[in-house]
């Protein structure tokens, strides 16, 4: 559809769809972002981290027509898209399939009502016999009222939109085959269903478009399609599976796992051969079902079955239980499923400013410093064996240290350390925002508070979840005896400042973390520590230095870094998080009124929103401006929150405090890392340092305020 524009004679067949505007869905291996126009905008394949098919959220089409002389003025769209679109002017709404992760995009005009529902399958826990895991992507049409015509177009762009792909149709058309040797193969099928009223089936006819003029290294495949109340068409996207000579021979060649100790039993894998194509899932247990109509709509009950039945396991039943929700699905679809890792965010580069400070970052590995969060919020939610295999996994990497006896702080889903930082330069960028980067270049930064939440992580599992080994204690114990001989070196920290390094009071803090936790495990464990004395001097020697070093008396306020000791900075506020210090220490709550400022007043907190620390002070190496951080107003609202307990009028400023960052969820209810100025999403979406600290802040003042 061509709508006019209505400040000039130019036309646009879509617009650029804002971040929040993009529901996600996913099979714990990978997921998808869909934007309330239908559009599937984001989907790397067949793993979290492989390169993306679809990216058209960071390089979208704008196609801009002249009406006088029809001519295109600009065209772009490199990314790759699949878009289900009404051909008649429509409204369009997203929503889940209640307590699931099945998306329904809803398109309502005035005499025709159509729902497209997109999921990745799932087995049903109640099957004795499941269907094998599925690479599929589903995406369900349907029209509940009158008739409504549909044009979709499949136009993947394999390898980041690096390489070339081949398309051909065969089965009468039926059936479509995308192939790209650099990458993967996929295919495109559909089923059909007739309508309530006795009409026959819809008809579908699958077309090969070219596309080359938009960028595109390759066919699409088109469609159009119409239908009345009560019919259905059933797109499947599937990986084509690997037949099992190959995917033997591939496994074959897969290369030597990470250098570890021989007690390790942490079992790495390539997930590629040399030209893409994976080796995981596709052998002889591998099925590729006939697909018909009745197969899909099994798909469809068995998916929705599988997440009724893990959200059945949520223990929280608060005042906030559905945005709690919510965010433990999201969380859920963040873990891969084959090693229990979790990843921050499953997009690459969506960017943290929208005025050119390059602040865009792939967010699809495993970052050592979400653990204690993450395993505390499941814990409390009672997802007690998500929280064993996220520690499981833990547990592997500490059996395969560094050379220096540390580990590092970000690994890929399949415990790989390698992530090489790369820009994309023919991706145009979200919003333009340039550049696109994948990999991640923090991933050899020192960061010495990530021990911290690692220890902090075991101890928590320790309280609520799986009791600790023999094995896992000695790879512990080792962690500790490094924590203590390195905790006094300058370092990046938890902002991963590309600048140099400091005595950033956040690692120092968690290196007391990392200690403490120690300790607590040896004494309530009864486990040797053959340096428990000098665990203890040291943990006491940090406390002392943080206080004498770190609080600035002259400006009231714990500073961010020994160097910059005049800086405010909120992630400071972990400290009451972690029970370094009392909630109601003038110090803390000094610090506190300080962040609550607002930036005119020298503070951090702008419309109850909270930022890391201020730009126009601090040289983090980057440069430009940037949002609020979502973790940081959490944080701040926790803070409040336990101060509460001696200040009933904190604790009402936290509910306050958090009611007003709820209210900028995605219509979704997701979060992004950040929050701009206008209320905008910023950052990598959904994240899941977002989700986990929302989970947390609403749980601990829920059960604070009674």
């Amino acid at each position: 559809m061509v709508v006019q524009s209505a400040n000039s004679k130019l036309a646009f067949h879509d617009r650029e769809t804002d971040i929040s505007e993009h529901g996600i869905i996913g099979n714990c291996r990978t997921a998808a972002l869909i934007s309330v126009n239908g559009t599937v905008a984001s989907l790397c394949w067949p793993y979290f981290d492989s390169p993306s098919i679809f990216a058209r959220i960071v390089d979208v089409q704008k196609c801009v027509i002249d009406y006088y002389s029809h001519a295109k003025l600009r065209l772009k769209n490199r990314g790759g898209h699949w878009s289900m679109e009404p051909q008649m002017t429509t409204v369009s709404k997203q929503m889940y399939l209640p307590s699931t992760n099945i998306l329904g995009t809803k398109f309502l005009a005035d005499d025709a009502v159509a729902n497209v529902e997109d999921f990745m399958p799932l087995p049903n826990p109640a099957d004795p016999h499941p269907e094998p895991y599925l690479p599929w992507l589903v995406r369900r049409v349907e029209v509940l009222r009158g008739t409504m015509q549909f044009s979709s177009e499949c136009a993947p762009a394999f390898d980041y939109a690096r390489s070339e792909h081949t398309v051909r149709l065969s089965n009468n058309d039926t059936v479509g085959h995308f192939d790209c040797m650099n990458h993967i193969h996929v295919d495109l099928k559909y089923t059909v269903s007739k309508g309530t009223n006795n009409t026959p089936e819809p008809t579908v006819k699958m077309v090969i478009s070219d596309v080359s003029e938009r960028g595109f290294k390759g066919s699409a495949i088109t469609s159009q399609f119409t239908l009345s109340e009560g019919q259905v068409v059933t797109f499947i996207l599937s990986q084509r599976p690997i037949p099992s000579s190959v995917a033997e021979r591939n496994i074959s060649k897969a290369a030597p796992p990470l250098k570890r100790n021989d007690s390790s039993q942490f079992q790495t894998f390539d997930p590629y051969d040399e030209l893409g194509h994976s080796t995981l899932c596709f052998s002889h247990s591998f099925a590729n079902p006939e697909v018909d109509f009745k197969f899909t709509e099994k798909l469809l009950e068995s998916t929705q079955a599988f997440w009724l039945s893990w959200v059945s396991k949520m223990k929280y039943k608060g005042r906030w239980r559905e945005i709690v929700l919510r965010n433990a699905l999201t969380l859920k679809l963040l873990t891969f499923s084959p090693t229990g890792a979790i990843i921050a965010a499953p997009t690459f580069s969506l960017p943290e400013d929208l005025h050119g400070a390059g602040r865009n970052w792939d967010y699809r590995y495993a970052w050592l410093r979400d653990s204690s969060f993450t395993v505390y919020a499941l814990v409390r939610l009672g997802f007690q064996e998500e929280a064993n295999a996220y520690v499981g996994w833990i547990s592997s990497l500490l059996q395969c240290p560094n050379d220096d006896g540390g580990l590092q702080i970000v690994y890929t889903i399949h415990g790989e350390r390698e992530m090489p930082e790369v820009e994309l330069s023919h991706l145009e960028g979200h919003k333009g925002q340039k550049p696109v980067r994948i990999g991640n270049g923090a991933a050899d930064h020192l960061q010495l508070d990530v021990y911290g939440a690692v220890l902090d992580a075991v101890y928590l599992a320790q309280k609520y979840a799986k009791p600790l080994s023999y094995d896992n204690w000695v790879g512990i114990r080792n962690l500790v005896d490094y924590v203590v001989r390195s905790w006094d070196q300058p370092d990046l920290s938890i902002w991963e400042v590309r600048s140099q390094k400091q005595n950033f009071l956040y690692s120092k803090i968690m290196c007391w973390v990392a200690i403490d936790r120690g300790l607590r495990l040896a004494h309530k464990r009864c486990l040797p520590c053959p340096n428990r004395c000098k665990w203890f001097e040291v943990r006491d020697a940090i406390y002392e230095e943080i206080q004498q070093r770190g609080y600035n008396k002259e400006l009231g306020f714990f500073s961010q870094s020994y160097e910059n000791n005049d800086v405010l900075d909120s992630s400071v506020l972990i400290m009451t998080l972690t029970f370094f210090i009392q909630p109601c220490d003038p110090r803390l709550l000094s610090t506190l009124q300080k962040i609550l400022a607002s930036p005119e007043k020298g503070g951090l907190t702008s419309n109850n929103l909270v930022s890391r620390y201020d730009v126009t002070k601090v040289n983090d190496g980057i440069g430009g401006e940037e949002g609020a951080f979502s973790l940081c107003t959490l944080w701040t609202c926790e803070a409040l929150c336990r101060a509460g307990a001696y200040d009933k009028k904190l604790l009402t400023q936290s509910m306050i405090m958090l009611e007003d960052f709820l209210g900028y969820a995605s219509t979704l209810g997701l979060f992004s890392e950040e929050i701009g100025k206008g209320g905008q999403a910023l950052g990598n979406y959904p994240q899941g340092f977002s989700s986990v600290s929302c989970i947390s802040a609403c749980f601990n003042i829920d059960r604070a305020s009674g």
